[in-house]
């Protein structure tokens, strides 16, 4: 909450009043003092979220992709094909991450 003088448009600022010892807005440049008595100091606002975006494709993010020769790391799985699809999620410098999902089980795993 910002208030201002009404003597000289400064803005005030809260400090202890030298008359009365409680909290009061005072103007830095002229003597003018607004006692804070009964005043609501904080206004609470509940912010409306935003929706997250899926940043690895959602739900269609398996269809259509590729398969490769990988082994899953489930040892009770035991399968040696596995669904693939690779993105930049770091720097232009860096490789891309290739993200896999097991044909037998569905377990998913990637790789930097």
């Amino acid at each position: 909450m910002l208030t201002f003088c009404p003597y000289c448009a400064n803005m005030l600022i809260v400090t202890r009043s030298e008359t009365t010892g409680a909290n009061a807005f005072s103007c830095p440049t002229c003597s003018y003092e607004f006692p804070i008595v009964g005043l609501q100091m904080f206004e609470r606002k509940e912010l409306p979220r935003k929706a997250v975006d899926d940043v690895l494709g959602g739900e269609g993010a398996w269809d259509n992709v590729d398969q490769t020769a990988a082994q899953c790391p489930v040892e009770t799985c035991g399968s040696n094909r596995a669904y693939y699809f690779q993105i930049q999620i770091r720097s232009a410098d860096e490789p891309m991450t290739t993200f896999y999902k097991c044909c037998k089980c569905g377990h998913r795993w990637r790789e930097n």
